[in-house]
């Protein structure tokens, strides 16, 4: 199967953002994400960003440049991403620290995970717990 081998993920969400260079400060420092790659185009805006935490990463962008994306995704909603993390309470600490808007404390759920929710600076949700589904190979 495709983009499932080398260490790299094969499904990658990708998110736009009005201001995509907040969106990475507040996606590195208070979510703890890992800059990979970031491509601005001559006007500043960000083209392509690429942003890591454990083995899987999302891709961001500014909105407005005008790309074929950019045009599919002008009409559609707010996005919501679940991110795997080992210490769900380390990692709300550091996003309560970097003033993250929490909408769900740290909270164990009955089918075993533990989780927090935060929303991010323009209202795409963000889970971070333990669940971490098996997939076939």
């Amino acid at each position: 199967m495709a983009g499932t081998s080398g260490g790299r993920p094969s499904i990658y969400p990708t998110l736009l953002y009005a201001d995509a260079k907040a969106a990475v400060r507040q996606l590195t420092e208070a979510f703890g994400f890992t800059e990979l790659s970031v491509f601005e185009g001559e006007d500043g805006a960000v083209m392509h960003a690429e942003l890591v935490q454990g083995n899987g990463a999302v891709m961001i962008g500014s909105k407005g440049t005008g790309s074929v994306f950019d045009k599919a995704m002008k009409d559609a909603d707010t996005t919501g991403v679940y991110v795997v993390v080992d210490d769900v309470d380390a990692h709300h600490r550091r996003a309560v620290d970097h003033g993250a808007e929490i909408l769900m404390p740290p909270t164990d759920q009955d089918y075993g995970s533990r989780d927090y929710m935060a929303r991010d600076l323009e209202g795409n949700v963000w889970s971070f717990g333990t669940y971490a589904p098996e997939i076939p190979g």
